[in-house]
């Protein structure tokens, strides 16, 4: 998972949820995209693995407007946000569950 967008913030009321109390994995997907489908799996898994961590799913094609703002380009897209929205990673293709607990590394 690579940086990009750091220090953008983000909050709940644009994302259309609640952060998580030490981090936030926020994932772009489209409704036709299977690695966004394994991912969903991977980034729900974690959520639950680690105390205090959200998993976010958000409709790329019904949120362009988030889309445009944070230059999402292909599904899925993964930010992690640490526990003040901030992006702190970024990453696109299905991502392995052992990258993403690094990436938390940071957030939290």
């Amino acid at each position: 998972m690579r940086g990009r967008d750091e220090g953008k913030r983000l909050r709940s009321d644009r994302l259309g949820g609640e952060l998580g109390t030490r981090a936030t994995l926020v994932q772009f997907s489209s409704a036709f995209c299977s690695p966004c489908r394994a991912t969903r799996r991977v980034l729900g898994e974690v959520a639950a693995m680690v105390p205090g961590v959200t998993h976010l799913e958000i409709d790329a094609e019904a949120r362009l407007d988030l889309v445009r703002e944070l230059d999402i380009l292909k599904t899925p897209t993964v930010l992690v946000l640490d526990a003040d929205g901030r992006v702190v990673r970024r990453a696109t293709g299905q991502p392995r569950k052992a990258d993403v607990i690094a990436a938390l590394g940071e957030a939290v």
